[in-house]
């Protein structure tokens, strides 16, 4: 299997001594995030992502399908992840490394566990008939904490994407075209970011947020809180690594819930922002007589 060049020992000693003194190499503070751009396609369900020179690219799509056996009353929801050697070197087609098992994990924790979307909402006749949703993560640079850009691209995904609408008589089912019906949003519950966390030191006493994939060959260990906006906790992800303090765990979760507020409005302004964009002028437009029409 291909192996990214690791960094050398004097890049390695250079990055500790510079966090030791609360320097990073981009001007950065220990607790700062990098420039983050949230954009939505002109299809519905396509957010793409650029935190610093990591690029997250998530499309949400849906069909209906036959719900499972055991929750016939439930719509399906998935999570599809996608790291190809063109985001990395270490990345091969067909053939998941630890990383994209780690984040499509996190991704499904994160999202999908939480009940962030409704999962009842999307069954359309018991036991026969539901929607099946399905969000596809496509990483297409990275340069580090792939797992916070992937989760706030799969949020904006969701929250951006519309379902075509639906009717029932007589038995029978009919989904209908754009053309015909406007679609209809997801029902979503609540909006579930992640914050991770990076650890240097030799007892991990030094926390940086928002680590590069420099940053990240030299940490000790790392930890990923997810969160939504109103401080429920959906998980706090410590795979391994140097032990880290209750009291510094605790810190870390305070601020990460700054951030996740942060990235709350920020795609809640981006929604605002694209359909406005969309409206073309609003109702009152199809109201004057010099319209498109």
């Amino acid at each position: 299997m291909p192996r990214e060049a690791e960094p050398s020992l004097n890049e390695k000693q250079f990055v500790i001594q510079a966090l030791q003194e609360n320097l990073r190499l981009d001007g950065r503070e220990l607790d700062q995030y990098r420039p983050l751009e949230l954009t939505f396609g002109d299809q519905y369900g396509v957010a793409d992502v650029t935190l610093g020179n990591t690029r997250i690219l998530a499309k949400a799509t849906a069909e209906v399908t036959v719900p499972y056996a055991d929750r016939p009353l439930d719509g399906i929801f998935t999570i599809a992840t996608e790291l190809s050697p063109m985001t990395s070197p270490a990345f091969e087609v067909n053939r998941p490394t630890e990383t994209e098992v780690l984040l499509s994990r996190l991704l499904e924790k994160t999202v999908r566990r939480s009940g962030a979307l409704d999962t009842e909402s999307l069954c359309l006749v018991a036991g026969q008939k539901c929607w099946s949703v399905r969000v596809d993560v496509h990483a297409l640079s990275h340069d580090g904490n792939l797992t916070d850009a992937a989760c706030l691209a799969v949020v904006a995904a969701l929250r951006h994407f519309r379902k075509p609408d639906t009717s029932m008589e007589g038995g029978r089912l009919t989904v209908y075209t754009p053309a015909e019906r406007e679609p209809v949003p997801l029902s979503w519950l609540h909006s579930p970011f992640c914050v991770t966390w990076s650890f240097f030191g030799d007892e991990g006493e030094l926390a940086v947020l928002d680590a590069t994939w420099l940053e990240e060959q030299v940490r000790v260990g790392s930890c990923t809180i997810s969160l939504n906006k109103h401080g429920e906790i959906c998980q706090i992800a410590k795979l391994g690594g140097t032990p880290v303090d209750a009291v510094a765990l605790l810190q870390c979760t305070n601020v990460a819930l700054t951030k996740v507020k942060e990235f709350s409005d920020l795609v809640d302004q981006k929604l605002a922002e694209d359909l406005k964009r969309r409206d073309k002028g609003g109702f009152m437009a199809e109201l004057r007589a010099e319209n498109d029409r």
